[in-house]
């Protein structure tokens, strides 16, 4: 079987039972097919692997970070399939497909083409399907229900921030942007940009930041909080839409940028449900749900 990926194509014999995944939305896309890698990269945070996966990985070999990725321990691991991604291993892609058959991703927070390549992949086609399905009746629902509540306000313009140690950033582009946008969500026009996003250094900034919804990840981090009360404080902030709203939510930075998969994607529509105060109709009996 060959199987058609950004930097080529790979040729599969058989079903992979021995894969390796070397960024988070693999792991978590794998997890959603009810494969338990051999090897995986250690996440971001709460490492060695994400919480919200739970036990849904197994006890995989940690192969360092997806920056660096551990090759001798790879190939110590004997796989029939690894799986990356273009953005972190365009380089080491020829030694990967050296060791086993290797599918790379082209757009990491694209967690629907992820999906159906790791499918045909591992021969799980029908399982994919039936997860995308369950998806795509979830977000029917949640548009159903959101557009009732709002009325006239919807679609609503929704900002992503982040805060750091030193300064603040504003998403452009990721996987929280990609899944607001298939929910019906809109961008404000000056954030509409092929870019990731900015990176804002001057509280002279936080017009920047303007939308009717503002949607706030960071990492719990002293010197990051200091900088989110710094900037929060600010009277340019008190003077957004959405502040003035009341339409200010901080979320989980693991489910909503670092996860990058199906299940990570169903997680973050849990806490729209949830802010927005809308029952979730459809997600009883759901797999991951």
């Amino acid at each position: 079987m060959e199987v058609r990926h950004s930097l080529g194509t790979a040729t599969i014999t058989g079903t992979p039972l021995r894969v390796v995944s070397l960024y988070q939305g693999a792991s978590d896309s794998l997890a959603a097919l009810g494969i338990r890698p051999v090897g995986m990269v250690e996440s971001w945070t709460q490492k060695p692997i994400y919480d919200y996966l739970g036990d849904r990985l197994g006890q995989p070999r940690m192969l360092g970070m997806e920056t660096q990725p551990d090759l001798e321990g790879i190939a110590w691991l004997q796989p029939d399939l690894i799986v990356g991604a273009r953005y972190r291993h365009y380089e080491v892609y020829p030694l990967l497909d050296q060791i086993a058959p290797t599918v790379i991703a082209e757009d990491v927070y694209d967690f629907r083409s992820l999906l159906g390549m790791l499918a045909q992949a591992t021969g799980r086609t029908d399982r994919a399907r039936t997860l995308l399905d369950e998806w795509d009746a979830r977000v029917e629902d949640f548009q159903g229900r959101i557009r009732k509540k709002l009325g006239d306000q919807w679609p609503m313009e929704v900002a992503i921030l982040s805060f750091r140690g030193d300064h603040a950033r504003i998403y452009y582009q990721g996987f929280a942007r990609q899944v607001l946008d298939e929910l019906g969500f809109l961008a404000p026009p000056a954030h509409r940009k092929e870019s990731w996003g900015i990176k804002l250094t001057s509280q002279e900034s936080i017009p920047a930041m303007d939308a009717d919804a503002v949607f706030i990840f960071m990492l719990d981090d002293p010197a990051i909080q200091r900088t989110y009360e710094d900037w929060t404080s600010h009277p340019l902030w008190e003077n957004l839409s959405a502040v003035r709203r009341n339409q200010v939510f901080q979320v989980d930075p693991v489910t909503w940028n670092m996860g990058a998969g199906i299940i990570a994607a169903h997680r973050l529509l849990d806490d729209l449900y949830d802010h927005y105060g809308l029952e979730d109709g459809v997600s009883e009996g759901c797999i991951l749900c």
